[in-house]
């Protein structure tokens, strides 16, 4: 299956990010399909990402992870990030459980 993901670049402490296409099995550092855009984190978190190349991999069935699917939200390329489910723990869940039995 294919991620868009980001594959961390430059030196220790001055982190800089490519926003890529790639295979999920592959490590992080591993040659990736295609670059899309890059993320700076160090000025003002810069998030660039060609937006005709990224919804071209989200129509072809690419999975943005966690962190690149809200940075897609915040520019429009996805409606809402496709997590589900509740957001509380599940130590809330079960003490609110055991209080009602």
């Amino acid at each position: 299956m294919l991620k868009i993901r980001l594959k961390r670049t430059g030196k220790r402490g001055q982190a800089f990010f490519r926003v890529v296409v790639m295979e999920s099995t592959r490590n992080r550092g591993s040659k990736s399909v295609e670059d899309i855009g890059y993320y700076n984190p160090h000025n003002n978190s810069i998030f660039e990402v060609d937006k005709t190349k990224a919804k071209k991999w989200l129509d072809n069935g690419a999975q943005p992870t966690e962190t690149v699917a809200q940075y897609f939200v915040k520019q429009g390329l996805m409606k809402t990030s496709r997590k589900e489910g509740s957001t509380k723990s599940k130590g809330a869940v079960k003490k609110k459980a055991a209080k009602e039995a």
